[in-house]
């Protein structure tokens, strides 16, 4: 059961055409994201089960990936027109000179952990013991992949001293694991979680807590974002506002929602194998969510700091990394909200 739902990822066929009451179909966006039915995008789903994005007026049809690299290459490659995803991929869009920006930001960590197989026979003493392993990530160049190499460094180890193996972040994750192809393993949750629950996985890392995250990185960081080309912001204008109103109203009620509004909102599919592991997975990614919207200068000052020693490049200053995201459309989203509460007495 856990291997179906992990493989059945959101369609547009899931996700259902809203349009208005009059029949008028809403301005529609075209949205990459891998790992789509995990918490990692939560306020998306929030956003569009809790019907925000059709009082936002806007149609989101889904483009499911295996991996944030592929969910990326779908917008550069023009099929996808926004993408959600791990921040650090604006990083290396201005290095190739792409005016990406991210324009509203859903969690202040990375949400991904590190954990190694109870099969492989190792101890699991400590983070050193990853030295000489088939590590799986989702694939290489994306968030998993990233965080990975950011604990290797953080515990005195190269890159090189692992062996990286992409496993996707669906079926692909426990078929690696189970038949022996990786030793440990780097992805979001819930799946690590369960896994950690299942007591198939030792967790050695975490950044699912503000916490864990400070331990690794030296502060919060910005993790889950919407970014897009400045191109695109600023030829549609009014579908990036409605997707930003859309997320920040769904960051909004986060903080209030209890169990059973999850387990109301959330679709079964994304739950339904195990819906205490879910719901305990939540709880301890609640305070990673974003809470505003907002991008902080100096979280993105910090998550750059890291990437460049993971990825040096002959020209660092080619980055400003004050150019990698806008915060117009999250200000105006908030100056709405504030609005709106007023006029709800």
């Amino acid at each position: 059961m856990l291997v179906a739902a992990l493989g059945a990822l959101a369609t547009t066929s899931g996700l259902p055409a809203l349009a208005s009451d009059t029949g008028r179909q809403w301005p529609r966006v075209k949205l990459a994201l891998a790992a789509s039915q995990s918490l990692y995008h939560l306020p998306l789903t929030v956003a569009e089960h809790m019907g925000f994005f059709r009082q936002t007026g806007v149609q989101v049809e889904w483009w499911p990936h295996e991996s944030g690299a592929q969910a990326l290459n779908s917008v550069l490659n023009g099929q996808a027109d926004v993408m959600a995803g791990a921040y650090e991929h604006l990083f290396g869009l201005h290095q190739k000179g792409l005016p990406y920006q991210s324009f509203v930001q859903m969690s202040r960590t990375p949400q991904v952990s590190l954990g190694g197989s109870t099969r492989s026979g190792k101890a699991w003493r400590s983070m050193a013991d990853i030295r000489g392993t088939r590590l799986g990530v989702s694939a290489l160049d994306s968030t998993t992949h990233w965080m990975a190499c950011q604990w290797l460094r953080r515990h005195g180890m190269s890159q090189d001293e692992v062996m990286f193996v992409e496993v996707g972040s669906s079926t692909g994750v426990l078929d690696a694991l189970r038949s022996g192809s990786i030793d440990a393993l780097c992805n979001p949750d819930p799946i690590m979680h369960w896994l950690e629950q299942k007591n198939e996985i030792r967790l050695l890392g975490e950044t699912r807590t503000l916490t864990g995250t400070r331990k690794v990185m030296g502060g919060a960081v910005p993790g889950a974002s919407l970014m897009a080309h400045t191109d695109y912001l600023q030829r549609h204008p009014d579908r990036v506002q409605a997707l930003t109103d859309g997320v920040v109203m769904a960051l909004k009620w986060l903080p209030t929602a209890g169990l059973t509004d999850i387990l109301k909102t959330v679709p079964p599919s994304h739950w339904s194998w195990d819906r205490a592991a879910y719901l305990g997975a939540f709880e301890k990614l609640r305070e990673s969510y974003a809470v505003d919207g907002l991008v902080r200068g100096e979280e993105v000052s910090r998550a750059w700091q890291v990437h460049s020693h993971l990825k040096p490049t002959p020209s660092p200053g080619r980055i400003f990394p004050e150019r990698t995201f806008t915060n117009a459309f999250a200000q105006a989203a908030q100056s709405a909200q504030r609005l709106r509460s007023r006029a709800t007495g």
